[in-house]
């Protein structure tokens, strides 16, 4: 009796493409490797707080002129805001090389996953790519943009780098990631030229940049005084700087009520009063935290707790100030 033939497709097996099989893992993976590098070395997490603060300064422009909202403008400000943070995260690892191959050397360059030349075209195809998505929007919005990414080139790179000096270096953070950002998401959806309310909301966050983006250097104290780099920590050390720092995660908050007092805010104020505590509290906790014991900020990693409380307490501030003002609408 003949047996049945055993029916095989041999169509779609791996063995029929041996060659192709073989080359395909190797450059898709290679292709993902470099993708992920890429996002490494734009440090994601710091992407969200600039992204939220452009969104909800566009909220609260809304809320308090209640004008006409182009979804697309206000998409690609908020798009804008990351790759430029990107960009300038990319040039200051550029920049701070020297820094990095102390404080941080697992980092794309200081460990040569990356080249100086990749680096280079990050940082460039990003700042142009950013400067381009805000060209569409407006004037205004392209202008403090425009402002924004010349201050990130003057804190970063040669000669100028304000980061070699602690008051231009907290003072160009806070302008940029506090003040700008909060009136550039505003002027996303209104002009800014008329009202003293956008620019009072981005001193706000000014003044609270001010000191606590100083929870990023206590872990670079060795890398930064090796670079020139003088930052409060390094010229006055951790007590002092938790110290003089403490005030900015408390003080900014009380300009919430002093500006419903003064009739400069216009969103709801029962929110506003409620955000003030919320913040007030959290800020208490952070200036216990880095107060007990300054030391340990030198110590704990690449980056101390208090430097991610900072951003959370951005990232909450933006959304719940944004959030009072969608009340009043």
């Amino acid at each position: 009796m003949a047996l049945p033939l055993r029916e095989t497709n041999t169509a779609m097996s791996p063995r029929s493409f041996p060659l192709v099989s073989r080359l395909q893992k190797p450059e898709n993976s290679a292709r993902m490797a470099s993708v992920r590098l890429y996002w490494t070395f734009a440090r994601p997490f710091t992407l969200v707080p600039p992204m939220i603060g452009i969104f909800s300064g566009s909220l609260i422009g809304y809320g308090a002129t209640h004008a006409r909202v182009h979804v697309l403008y206000v998409a690609l400000a908020v798009l804008a805001a990351a790759v430029l943070n990107a960009a300038s995260n990319g040039l200051n690892q550029i920049c701070d090389l020297t820094n990095d191959r102390i404080n941080k050397p697992h980092r794309p360059l200081p460990s040569g996953k990356m080249s100086m030349r990749q680096a280079r075209a990050f940082v460039i195809v990003t700042y142009l790519a950013a400067l381009a998505m805000v060209a569409v929007v407006n004037w205004e919005t392209f202008g403090i943009y425009t402002m924004a990414a010349l201050a990130t080139i003057a804190y970063s790179a040669p000669p100028v780098r304000l980061k070699r000096r602690p008051v231009a270096s907290n003072l160009t953070i806070a302008l940029i990631r506090g003040w700008l950002l909060k009136v550039a998401g505003w002027a996303a959806v209104a002009t800014v030229l008329h009202s003293l309310e956008p620019w009072y909301i981005g001193f706000i966050y000014f003044t609270f940049l001010l000191g606590a983006t100083t929870t990023k250097d206590f872990a670079d104290i060795e890398g930064d005084r090796a670079a020139g780099c003088i930052t409060l920590p390094v010229k006055y050390g951790a007590a002092w700087s938790a110290r003089a720092i403490s005030p900015a995660f408390l003080l900014p908050w009380f300009l919430l009520p002093l500006g419903l007092w003064l009739r400069v805010l216009h969103g709801n104020p029962q929110a506003i009063i409620a955000l003030c505590v919320l913040m007030l509290a959290w800020g208490g906790y952070v200036v216990y935290l880095i107060n007990k014991d300054p030391y340990r900020l030198v110590t704990e990693g690449e980056n101390h707790p208090a430097w991610h409380h900072m951003y959370w307490m951005m990232m909450v501030g933006h959304l719940g100030l944004a959030g009072a003002y969608l009340l009043s609408h």
